[in-house]
């Protein structure tokens, strides 16, 4: 992890809090829904001197998240695409920070082009753009144009942009450690590990050769796809800290207005929204994993048939062929009602401890979804509904799966841009069909025909070894039995051993017991103790030390 001194941190937290006092951020706190000990405290705040900016609620947020620096930008990203979460207003000056982040210096941009590229830019551009086209939170974008005429867009790392980065995370993680330590449901929740995946994809994020692979991994998988479109990366121009693609030329896809008026099939944009998603999660396991609004366009090609144009390819998230197997059953079990299989798939993946009882976790599982299901499937919000199955499941200390959590923000991010083109977009019923007929392919004898395919090779290279292997195997599990037979023989002397010397120890303890016995009966002086001693006593004495001799 980053190394953060006592001194930034607090440097760091008195930023924080004061961007907090200088924007009133107190406003978005429910404070009527808290404790009263807590109310009290959020009463006598610091932010309580400073006065009301004249600004709106959303202006203050964007402000102030831009203040915060990239960390707090890629939040207010994300909160951007969930309208249903927040209100209009809000969620408008939200919309900004996807390519509104105000720019650094076209100087220092040019320098760092330059320096990326290891030559002027004229001996690589036709023409250059210093003005602006795009800002983000991690790199801002040029135009320009190659000298064979192709139009390109030339992106660019911020300065110093991994320090106040590197102060960010480890100040989330120090405060991860903090939950994780003093919280109920910390270790539950996995906040350190979630932030070390975080650390990852963001660090992931500042190499920009890294994001030219990502771009041409996932042109190759959606090549000719009528569902999206994928620029061509042109790799001499690509270093860690800039990036050369073909320009792509589309209408923003939060600009539904424009959209509209281009004819735009806004219900089979949203769906094919989610058909893109779950194509890259289950047919590629390799899917793009920052999906809000600023980085995607939408050809005006064919209206008919619309196509998606995805740029900014620094995140993607892959999965594992047992993690595909089991969101895609769980995501059926919900379709179908089936509680059981959800609760049964809970258990086994290890979201929940194995020894739950399963009946007891269908039953609350069913209480969180009937209620939902009960109403039309295009007024089920997939984020409340996650948002109350967690909570619900917290009693049977559901843990976090950190490896899943660039998932579940995608398919939030998902079912927000969809929401957005088309209201009534039927998330649940778009992904069924997909759903089945991905498990049904899988299971499928054509399915399982390419799975044994794809391992052929490995089988035949192994295959002369066989044998070899047969015997070895063969072999060792004579070894393991004659292993077995003489552990069984030592176990047994031992275990004879054990209770013969447990027997000497019994004999030893009632020979002192005797000794012991017949000299407390004589009740004589020590030094003339043999002479005085009653019979009964001589006795006791020595069969006492006849069972200690023994022993």
């Amino acid at each position: 992890m980053s190394v953060f001194t006592p001194f930034t941190k607090l440097n760091r937290l008195i930023v924080i809090a004061w961007v907090v006092c200088r924007y009133r951020l107190d406003v978005f706190v429910p404070s009527d829904s808290l404790p009263l000990g807590f109310r009290i405290l959020f009463a006598l705040g610091p932010w309580h001197l400073f006065p009301q900016p004249k600004l709106s609620r959303g202006q203050r947020l964007r402000i102030a998240l831009e203040r915060l620096g990239p960390i707090f930008v890629k939040f207010g990203q994300i909160l951007s695409t969930r309208r249903d979460l927040l209100p209009n207003e809000v969620a408008d000056e939200l919309k900004r920070l996807q390519d509104q982040v105000p720019p650094f210096d076209q100087g220092l941009s040019i320098a760092r082009i330059e320096k990326g590229l290891g030559r002027a830019l004229n001996q690589v551009f036709a023409r250059f753009d210093e003005q602006v086209m795009a800002s983000a939170s991690i790199a801002q974008v040029h135009s320009a144009q190659l000298h064979n005429g192709k139009e390109v867009i030339v992106k660019v790392i911020r300065p110093d942009i991994r320090k106040t980065i590197r102060q960010d995370i480890a100040l989330m993680s120090f405060m991860a450690n903090l939950l994780e330590t003093y919280w109920a449901d910390g270790k539950r929740l996995h906040p350190t590990q979630v932030v070390k995946d975080y650390e990852k994809t963001i660090y992931d994020e500042l190499d920009l050769q890294r994001e030219a692979a990502n771009a041409s991994q996932l042109r190759r998988n959606f090549l000719d796809s009528e569902l999206i479109y994928i620029p061509e990366v042109y790799w001499e121009y690509c270093s860690q800290n800039v990036l050369v693609l073909e320009r792509v030329y589309g209408i923003p896809v939060a600009n539904t207005d424009e959209l509209r008026a281009a004819n735009i099939d806004m219900k089979k944009l949203a769906e094919r929204g989610v058909e893109i998603f779950f194509t890259q999660v289950f047919r590629d396991s390799f899917f793009h994993a920052d999906m809000h609004p600023g980085n995607i366009f939408v050809s005006t090609a064919t209206p008919a048939s619309p196509q998606y144009i995805a740029i900014d390819f620094g995140i993607v998230g892959t999965l594992s062929s047992e993690d595909q197997n089991y969101l895609a059953r769980n995501l059926l079990a919900f379709f179908h009602r089936d509680y059981k299989e959800v609760a049964q798939l809970h258990v086994s993946s290890g979201w929940v401890p194995s020894d739950t009882r399963v009946d007891e976790f269908e039953s609350a599982i069913r209480t969180v979804c009937e209620p939902i299901f009960e109403r039309p499937l295009s007024e089920i919000s997939f984020g409340h509904f996650l948002l109350r199955l967690f909570q619900t499941a917290r009693r049977f200390d559901m843990e976090v799966q950190p490896q899943l959590v660039l998932l579940q923000k995608t398919l939030l991010n998902i079912e927000g841009l969809g929401r957005q083109l088309y209201p009534e977009l039927d998330l649940w019923s778009t992904a069924k069909p997909y759903l089945e007929d991905w498990m049904k392919q899988k299971l499928a004898p054509p399915g399982v025909f390419k799975s044994l395919r794809k391992q052929l090779p490995d089988l035949v290279q192994q295959s002369p070894e066989l044998p070899k292997l047969i015997f070895d195997t063969m072999t060792h599990i004579r070894d393991l039995d004659l292993t077995q037979q003489g552990r069984e023989v030592k176990t047994h002397e031992l275990s004879q051993q054990v209770a013969q010397h447990q027997q000497e120890k019994r004999k030893l303890a009632l020979g002192s017991v005797l000794v012991i016995a017949g000299l407390v009966s004589s009740n004589e002086a020590a030094l003339n103790w043999i002479s005085n001693l009653p019979l009964i006593s001589i006795v006791t004495i020595g069969v006492g030390l006849w069972f200690v001799v023994l022993s």
